[in-house]
């Protein structure tokens, strides 16, 4: 699967040794499956072993943040990977939601220093959301999990260089 994100690029042994957990949000469930679909593919097209990956559901992108933030806190993953929809309805319920789950992932991130990466769709409706997600096209969970591996070799590498500093 190519995207925008372009040709996945090659990561490190580091990636491919990482505990990845991928966490699902239960509503928009038929989207997200195909998201979660298309981000396990690319983890295990990678090199990523099957037992390196762990699946966990969510009620829906709200709850993400709070359990991506007890995910890393316990030292269970090395990669979060966030998967949700949140379409635009008749009321500002969307915009809380895309900010807060955006912002609470980003914080987990930065908190902990584990890689959390945002694979939540923000779209306008539903015939958005499931052309972002189709299996068979530029599936955005797939794009996100390519972003994991090389985040996850970066910071494996940023950790080499701060210990070949001391």
């Amino acid at each position: 699967m190519s995207g925008s994100a372009g040709t996945p690029q090659a990561v490190d042994a580091s990636a491919l040794q990482a505990r990845y957990v991928l966490l699902a949000a239960r509503f928009n469930a038929a989207i997200v499956e195909q998201l979660l679909s298309g981000a396990r593919e690319a983890l295990l097209q990678a090199g990523v072993a099957a037992a390196q990956i762990e699946v966990m559901h969510v009620p829906g992108a709200f709850e993400l943040p709070q359990v991506a933030a007890a995910v890393v806190g316990s030292g269970r993953a090395d990669a979060v990977i966030a998967l949700g929809t949140v379409i635009r309805g008749e009321t500002a319920h969307f915009e809380y939601v895309s900010s807060s789950c955006a912002h609470g992932l980003s914080r987990v991130g930065v908190e902990y220093g584990v890689p959390v990466l945002l694979g939540v769709l923000n779209t306008e409706n539903e015939a958005q959301a499931r052309q972002r997600a189709a299996i068979d096209g530029d599936n955005k969970g797939a794009e996100v999990a390519q972003a994991a591996l090389q985040m996850v070799s970066l910071y494996a590498r940023l950790d080499a260089a701060e210990l070949a500093a001391t």
